[in-house]
């Protein structure tokens, strides 16, 4: 929910800014006018903007809690109009805000329910817009070809499927042929149904690959891509299985190097620091009671490997019994783990365990945003089982992550390939803002544990 919220916010607040802006001009005429109420009076602007804000947020909350829509609608923004109208009255009656601004409130009010509308309209009818719509044409055999057709059908309208052309192995053996009696089936069947996409998902590729045809395709103006690069696309995580050590020599991406590793340590420097600094009143308070819980050291040391695949010690604050491991060794950590105790539990929760681990980003063992490090003796027998791997120790760990947001908590071998899947999408795709947009990813996701 707080996603949700966050997001909600912000496209009010873009609508509500354009209201403004334009409300303004409408009712002065006269931009010098509009500079000097924004000058003399913010106080009254600044009570707009928080009563049409809040006024949409509570509506659209509370509509989402009772009834479970995540989709804006009419009824949300009639309800919230009408509660930002009363309001606004109701302040404008009580402290003397507005005053000789009433009919330019009034028009923005209108302005901001008429921009709300046009997104309504746009969000809904988005796909009916030329060019913004992914139109996708399957080529190739077999089950590949019918997970890319799955695939293509579950995006959620991000990509539509209008085609599957079959590839029978065997049927484009002679090269030759191809070039002297060339056909355009695949290209005139893919201009039939208006694709732009088309996606060679090749089960069987001996003699089934249609050279020709494809290259009709791609220089008519469609993009063809393979299916690993498709997967990529519409799961924001790598199909392990159908990628080689050539694919990733080749594929764009792989480049966290030069002055994007400098950034990245800046940032992480200086956001541990704030973090420190912010969670250092608490510091003494959950020591006090981690000691009270339970007998043992307040911090929890242990072996993860980094980057490069040099072991590392990582600090956390303990949440196990001291004795967890004296019997059974290495060992899977699980949910509703008998070895974690009841303070451990909330401090896993909220993540607040972690926080010790601020000082490995700080002294840069690790950062703030990466793949998660595992124990040597997991890595050990991960690496026999997972191809690639080792390939997620090219960047630091981190303390949350692309597959931290992305997959529950796993506890497997199988899930360990489901988070390498999202770890070697996070460092082929690597930017600043993907961190940002990960930093974002885990305060909702710790807010939605907490709130569970």
């Amino acid at each position: 929910m707080v996603a949700i919220a966050s997001l909600r916010v912000f496209k009010d607040f873009l609508s509500l800014a354009l209201a403004l802006v334009f409300g303004s001009l409408l009712f002065f005429n006269d931009f010098s006018e509009v500079l000097s109420v924004f000058r003399g009076r913010y106080y009254d602007l600044a009570a707009l903007v928080a009563v049409v804000l809040v006024s949409s947020c509570i509506v659209h909350m509370t509509l989402y809690a009772t009834k479970g829509d995540k989709t804006d609608g009419y009824p949300s923004l009639f309800i919230s109009l009408i509660l930002a109208t009363n309001v606004a009255f109701l302040v404008y009656w009580q402290t003397g805000l507005f005053m000789r601004l009433e009919e330019m409130v009034l028009l923005v009010l209108c302005l901001f329910g008429l921009f709300q509308s046009s997104w309504i309209v746009l969000s809904r009818n988005w796909q009916k817009i030329p060019g913004l719509v992914n139109r996708v044409v399957i080529v190739g055999n077999g089950k590949l070809a019918e997970e890319m057709k799955g695939l293509a059908l579950a995006s959620g309208g991000r990509y539509q499927f209008r085609d599957f052309i079959e590839c029978v192995p065997g049927q484009w053996a002679d090269p030759e042929a191809q070039v002297d009696n060339p056909t355009r089936e695949i290209l005139d069947r893919a201009k039939k149904v208006k694709a732009n996409k088309v996606v060679i998902s090749l089960t069987e590729r001996r003699g089934a690959f249609p050279l020709q045809e494809i290259l009709n395709c791609k220089l008519s103006g469609m993009e063809v891509m393979d299916a690993p690069e498709f997967y990529e696309r519409v799961n924001r995580k790598l199909m392990l299985e159908n990628i080689t050590p050539s694919w990733f020599i080749f594929s764009k991406g792989f480049k966290i190097m030069g002055l994007r590793r400098f950034f990245k340590r800046i940032g992480d420097i200086v956001l541990s620091l704030v973090g420190i600094i912010l969670v250092s009143p608490l510091l003494p308070l959950v020591a006090l009671a981690i000691k009270l819980d339970s007998p043992g050291p307040v911090l929890f040391r242990q072996v993860r490997v980094g980057k490069a695949d040099e072991n590392f010690v990582i600090y956390k604050f303990r949440s196990m019994r001291q004795d967890a491991e004296k019997e059974s060794g290495a060992v899977w950590a699980k949910q509703n783990d008998n070895r974690i105790t009841k303070l451990g539990a909330f401090l896993r929760k909220s993540r607040i365990d972690e926080i010790p681990q601020l000082f490995n980003v700080l002294i840069g063992d690790m950062s703030l945003v990466g793949p998660r490090p595992e124990r040597p003796e997991f890595v050990k027998d991960l690496k026999k089982v997972i191809p690639y791997y080792s390939e997620r120790h090219f960047v630091k760990p981190g303390i949350t992550g692309w597959a931290q947001v992305r997959y529950p908590y796993g506890a497997s071998v199988e899930d360990a390939i489901e988070k390498l899947r999202y770890d070697l999408y996070y460092i082929k795709n690597y930017s600043l803002f993907f961190d940002f947009r990960i930093m974002i990813d885990t305060v909702s996701v710790m807010a939605m544990k907490l709130g569970r």
